[in-house]
């Protein structure tokens, strides 16, 4: 008997298998929430690691308060319809308590606050290992992770000393106060994500699809009106009909103007692009090397 196995099943047996070894290896871990897509897979793929019993672990939202109302909405239904344990660490509790300062100006933006509620969160839940769905083909500073990404007490990340991963043996030893981030899916690029999707049929929050909306645009790039953006004088608000690659903040995430208002249009479309998926986002843009130093100070 033969088994052929497509590069989605060779993907997804990868990441069940380290979901497992997770589990095996931590006393308490977590999974990172966000509600976009890369999460929602690991969610999924967490679900099939574990069936028929429940994902034994909660989900993690670190809520900056900026978000999308789609995305919101989508994480309390999912929430409610699969019975899952969801801890939302607050932004805006950091904020008041006078642990992180919020940004001024019209490029204000909460994104890099994450970092000050998301080691709280880890602290007071001591979490030791904290999954999550960041994938090697986003940005530079990604490609260099392991799967298993030490942390130090401070959550700080230092590329120079991360272990060897040979022969799919995974090293979890740690000290204590110490913490891991993990990384299911890291192999997968975005055409992966978004076929396997299309192949489990996974539901996805209705930005992700063509619609109409009212944007403006900044700097080359289309960002959705809100409560939260900071307008200047001479940005207009207009009607365009655009989807969302990637989902963070509103503050922080552009748009592109896409007809793709299904699966199959979206893969099409992703085939045939020759920009990153995080190109609109702006809160990678501030440095060079901007998502690298986030992640030292503790970002996952």
């Amino acid at each position: 008997m033969k088994y052929n196995l497509t590069h989605l099943k060779e993907l997804e047996s990868e990441a069940i298998f380290i979901i497992r070894e997770v589990a095996a290896q931590f006393e308490n871990p977590a999974l990172l929430f966000s509600g976009g897509k890369d999460s929602i897979v690991c969610y999924h793929l967490a679900k099939k690691a574990f069936w028929p019993g429940k994902v034994p672990f909660p989900l993690v939202h670190v809520d900056t308060g900026h978000n999308f109302p789609e995305t919101i909405a989508f994480r309390d239904q999912l929430v409610k319809k699969d019975g899952v344990e969801l801890i939302v660490g607050l932004v805006q509790d950091s904020i008041d308590q006078g642990k992180a300062i919020e940004e001024k100006g019209f490029n204000a933006s909460r994104n890099g606050l994450q970092t000050v509620t998301l080691l709280e969160t880890i602290e007071n839940n001591k979490f030791d290992a904290c999954m999550g769905g960041a994938r090697r083909d986003e940005e530079k500073a990604r490609a260099k992770e392991r799967f298993f990404s030490h942390r130090d007490e401070f959550g700080q990340w230092d590329p120079k000393n991360q272990r060897p991963e040979l022969w799919n043996i995974f090293n979890g030893m740690k000290n204590m106060g110490e913490n891991f981030r993990i990384f299911p899916i890291s192999n997968w690029t975005e055409m992966d994500v978004w076929q396997y999707i299309l192949a489990e049929n996974i539901d996805l929050p209705s930005l992700y699809f063509s619609h109409e909306r009212d944007v403006f645009m900044r700097d080359g790039v289309i960002y959705s009106d809100g409560e939260f953006m900071n307008k200047r004088p001479e940005e207009k608000i207009e009607k365009r009909v655009v989807r969302f690659r990637t989902i963070g903040d509103m503050t922080c995430t552009g748009a592109v103007e896409s007809p793709a208002d299904d699966l199959t249009k979206i893969i099409e479309e992703v085939a045939a692009t020759r920009t990153t998926e995080r190109g609109t986002r702006s809160d990678d843009k501030r440095s060079e090397a901007a998502m690298e130093d986030r992640k030292k100070q503790g970002y996952f």
